[in-house]
């Protein structure tokens, strides 16, 4: 299901950097958005992601409303490239949501280099 989801039809896709207990259902999840990070949960078409410490599963919490959806994706082979080297919250482009449920990294790994001579 969140491979075909639009990530048009969001207002916001964040993820959560690091790991993540996955053993928080939607209070506790949502709890780590508002205490911790101080943002609002209850914002229509916003999707907030999370991912456990061995990143082979991802939490996905979305206010409806009415009430919150909690989506869980394990992966049977593979991991996520999951950002591991912060702790903050990230907004992801459409791209980079479509990049992370193919398995893709969401930072480009070639980075621009300003060199100061030639060989």
């Amino acid at each position: 299901m969140l491979n075909d989801l639009n990530p048009k039809d969001f207002r916001n896709i964040y993820i959560v950097c690091g790991a993540t207990d996955m053993r928080y259902g939607i209070n506790g999840l949502s709890a780590i958005i508002e205490q911790k990070y101080k943002m609002n949960v209850f914002i229509g078409k916003t999707l907030f992601m999370f991912c456990g410490h061995n990143a082979k599963i991802m939490k996905a919490l979305l206010w409806e409303g009415d009430g919150f959806l909690m989506l869980t994706k394990r992966l049977e082979s593979g991991r996520f490239t999951w950002p591991r080297t912060s702790t903050d919250v990230r907004n992801l482009s459409p791209e980079q949501f479509k990049w992370l449920m193919q398995g893709f990294a969401i930072d480009p790994l070639i980075k621009p280099v300003n060199p100061k001579h030639c060989a």
